[in-house]
């Protein structure tokens, strides 16, 4: 939703149907990708220390969507003039683009 939100915002793509496609193929990749991490706590943490494994899967949560949305949903190489940077204007200062 917020690297729909981003390209929306900034203009980038052909309109908002391409978007959707794109980002409807490239929902299962990142939830598989957002679920392995997880398994692998499980497997190996959760076993013994399942509070550790709950913190350390959120914590990899956290990294990787703020990796994602800032990878694809912020294309750096994309001209833009309504984002300054190519980072959309809703987008926290505190958080690095």
């Amino acid at each position: 939703m917020a690297i729909g939100r981003a390209w929306a915002a900034c203009d980038v793509g052909v309109n908002a149907a391409a978007n959707s496609m794109t980002l409807l193929f490239l929902a299962p990749v990142i939830w598989v990708a957002a679920a392995v991490p997880w398994v692998v706590l499980y497997g190996t943490l959760g076993r013994h220390h399942r509070g550790s494994a709950v913190a350390a899967g959120l914590v990899v949560t956290v990294c990787f969507t703020w990796f994602v949305v800032t990878w694809l949903g912020m294309p750096d190489s994309y001209p833009d003039p309504l984002c300054r940077g190519n980072v959309p204007p809703w987008w926290p200062g505190f958080i690095p683009a």
